[in-house]
């Protein structure tokens, strides 16, 4: 029988265990604990930190797309150097004349993450660097751990930048919470949402690709 102080100590620790690991576990919502265990896409990469790496993620996503580009292609269509200020807006607008519906994701981390989960790679903008430089850069989220709770990015001229969730999401708020999908047409979201699906296809339309807006609306199908 253990003395009445080594017992209480032990007690003590013993709480102190669970505590700790109660509140790792309430550190991520249960909308990500449903999610699969670990997470890592595969896919095109193109290396670069010009013009906030914009034209590169880009790049990278319509080449997972069966697009043959690099980002020095982009550069003229997204009108750099001199338009940097409406790289954003651009970026969709280009992603549209190629054919791609530009589905726009809510600004939390379940949401990004079941996407990916789903096997569909986000494009985000977040806030790289220190407390002696900080600015933002356009990046693709491509998996996530959610034991270690730590997001994969793509990253400038990182293919693997790991982060932990609470830094990525503060460095994504920061930037302003813009993340979006390039699918194509019949590439459904992961729990997809009607009306922001048909207002993607009608930009679609309206960017001179009727056809693949017309496709993209019957791929709702009974959804």
């Amino acid at each position: 029988m253990l003395p009445v102080f080594p017992r209480f100590r032990f007690a003590l620790l013993a709480a102190a265990c669970v505590l700790s690991l109660a509140g790792c576990a309430g550190g991520v919502s249960p909308h990500i604990q449903r999610l699969p265990e670990r997470v890592e896409l595969s896919g095109t990469f193109y290396r670069g930190e010009s013009y906030q790496s914009g034209p590169q993620t880009l790049a990278s996503l319509l080449s997972q797309q069966g697009v043959v580009i690099t980002p020095g292609l982009l550069d003229k269509p997204l009108h750099l150097p001199g338009a940097e200020a409406q790289l954003q807006q651009n970026m969709q607008k280009l992603a549209r004349e190629y054919g791609m519906v530009v589905y726009p994701l809510d600004s939390n981390l379940p949401a990004l993450l079941t996407q990916v989960a789903a096997g569909y790679p986000v494009l985000l903008r977040f806030t790289e660097g220190s407390a002696f430089w900080k600015g933002p850069r356009y990046a693709i989220l491509s998996g996530y751990n959610r034991d270690k709770q730590t997001v994969l990015l793509r990253a400038g001229m990182n293919r693997r930048l790991l982060m932990d969730f609470k830094s990525f999401e503060s460095a994504f708020e920061s930037a302003g919470g813009w993340a979006v999908l390039i699918q194509a047409p019949t590439q459904l979201p992961a729990n997809v949402d009607r009306q922001r699906w048909l207002k993607a296809a009608n930009d679609l339309a309206q960017a001179g690709q009727e056809e693949a807006a017309a496709r993209a609306t019957k791929a709702l199908g009974g959804h």
